[in-house]
């Protein structure tokens, strides 16, 4: 199937972006392996920082209206995970973060999920252009009918993987949840090599 399989893995994903079922609170899971989560929660205003090094990130949470959930769906088709999903208190916006494997370049990511997305009943999608998250990244707005608009953001990982934001919201929320959302998609970032 190749990177194409990935790229449909993303827009399943994007689809049900707006639906929890498979997202536990990490309150109630052990922390997978290679993955910790340092939590400050007795300071609400404090940063909430996890980190997975099996798939080279860390978050660090914004503020404390994003709630950060793991998921189950650490191996997913064609080496995809898709470890964590962070929910907007106020706002209602959710974001995906997925981890696929560098088999293609973030603006060859970023095309071909703009595609899929129009190909998609109900999906109007924008084309991409370049976001100041880092030289890679490249982007994306969607609307889907029934009141939902998202945004997607593809940028380089650590070495070898590529990440992929999906991000959705109601359209009745407020003005200032895109701003929100890209501040959380530059929260993310690749751990740097050992050594």
């Amino acid at each position: 199937m190749g990177w194409l399989g990935v790229v449909s893995v993303v827009l399943c994903t994007a689809c049900g972006a707006s639906r929890s079922s498979a997202v536990r609170p990490q309150a109630a899971q052990e922390t997978p392996p290679g993955a910790q989560a340092v939590l400050a929660e007795e300071y609400p205003s404090s940063t909430r920082r996890y980190v997975d090094e099996d798939l080279g990130f860390e978050i660090v949470r914004p503020t404390a209206e994003w709630q950060l959930d793991e998921t189950e769906e650490q191996n997913a088709p064609e080496g995809m995970a898709i470890p964590v999903v962070l929910k907007h208190r106020t706002t209602g916006a959710q974001v995906v973060l997925q981890v696929a494997p560098a088999v293609a370049t973030p603006t060859q990511f970023a095309e071909r999920l703009s595609e899929g997305l129009k190909e998609q009943p109900g999906f109007v999608a924008s084309d991409p252009e370049p976001l100041p998250l880092s030289d890679s990244a490249v982007g994306f707005n969607f609307t889907v009918e029934g009141g939902v608009r998202g945004r997607v953001a593809v940028t380089e990982g650590s070495p070898g993987r590529v990440f992929m934001f999906l991000a959705t919201w109601p359209e009745t929320a407020p003005e200032d949840v895109n701003r929100s959302v890209e501040a959380l998609f530059g929260a993310v970032h690749p751990l740097p090599e050992p050594g």
